[in-house]
């Protein structure tokens, strides 16, 4: 059985402003204004980050009077850790089997 990882989560999360902006919602929720503050970026630049992050399924809105605030889908993280671990769990089944193999 193959295992399957989100290619497309990847490219998502491979932007470092991106990856940034999920290490900062892991911590807590933020609006926009303490994203801009916490990472130094333009707000026109974070506000198009933020939008593929919840494009992508990443992080979820909470509007609170004039702010909107993002938090973190943390099962979203814990699928696609969840494909790298079945991974790495394929692996490590394929190289014992092909080292009882080598040996006989």
């Amino acid at each position: 059985m193959l295992t399957s990882v989100d290619t497309d989560l990847i490219r998502v999360l491979a932007d470092p402003l991106r990856l940034r902006i999920v290490t900062l919602l892991a911590h807590e929720t933020l609006c926009t204004t303490h994203l801009v503050e916490e990472t130094g970026a333009r707000q026109t630049n974070l506000s198009n980050h933020l939008r593929v992050l919840r494009d992508a399924g990443v992080v979820d809105t909470e509007p609170c009077g004039r702010f909107t605030y993002y938090k973190l889908r943390p099962d979203v993280l814990t699928a696609l850790a969840g494909s790298f671990a079945e991974l790495a769990e394929t692996a490590r089944t394929t190289i014992e089997t092909d080292r009882k193999r080598a040996c006989q």
